[in-house]
């Protein structure tokens, strides 16, 4: 079984109204689903095998539901609990961004969308596996992507898509990830296969798709560092 794994050697610089502690409902909400959801699966008789994707079923015609409830299951506590301290560490800030009301639409549709990316990315790039991909961690490493955005800027607001410390930030992540992946590290689920090449597609959909997102569904307006022809991701 192949397990999407977040990693979490980053972090941000954020005001203390961004401290976990003061995290958006709807942040901690997605994180303390995913131990509470791993637990429904370890009751369920085959462990939530049959909720996987196979790459292989893009082809079969048997990739519906499994491309959406693959990031809902996971192989094991320690994947689930990365993934939930991820999903949180990284959910809080975005969340705070697209504030409430439809905010928190946009903000599930954002994590939703990276999560998909994510797990169809992989499947292209594996067409004839059988392997079985579970974990949130697409999804995560979406957060993640947009997360970065932020980096070093407490007012909210995003960095463009060519600023340097971004890109610099970007670059470092997922050069981690992908030696994470290869040379197979993954701590506390020694053995466990990483499928480095879903969070890659899951950090890049987040890091493009949140400017859009933030500006249909946010509730702030004054959220960009620059405007978008200078690199954000609706330009």
């Amino acid at each position: 079984m192949r397990h999407l794994n977040a990693f979490a050697e980053f972090t941000l610089t954020q005001q203390p109204a961004d401290r976990i502690l003061n995290a958006p409902t709807v942040a901690v909400l997605v994180a303390a689903s995913l131990p509470a959801l791993y637990l429904l699966q370890t009751m369920l008789p085959d462990g939530g095998l049959s909720l996987a994707f196979r790459p292989v079923s893009l082809w079969d015609g048997e990739w519906w539901p499994g491309i959406v409830t693959s990031m809902f299951v996971h192989g094991g506590w320690a994947h689930v609990v990365m993934n939930a301290v991820g999903a949180l560490a990284f959910g809080a800030p975005l969340a705070r961004l697209m504030g409430t009301g439809k905010g928190v639409v946009g903000f599930l549709l954002y994590y939703m969308a990276c999560g998909l990316v994510a797990t169809l990315g992989y499947g292209l790039l594996h067409p004839a596996s059988y392997d079985s991909l579970v974990g949130a961690s697409g999804a995560v490493f979406g957060l993640m992507g947009g997360a970065i955005r932020m980096l070093g800027r407490p007012d909210h607001r995003l960095r463009p898509l060519t600023d340097r410390r971004f890109l610099v930030t970007a670059m470092a992540i997922m050069g981690v990830n992908a030696a994470t992946g290869l040379v197979g590290l993954s701590p506390g689920m020694e053995g466990a296969r990483i499928a480095w090449e879903a969070h890659a597609f899951g950090f890049v959909c987040g890091a493009l798709l949140i400017g859009p997102l933030a500006r249909a569904f946010g509730e702030r307006r004054r959220t960009f560092a620059s405007p978008p022809n200078l690199g954000d991701a609706d330009s």
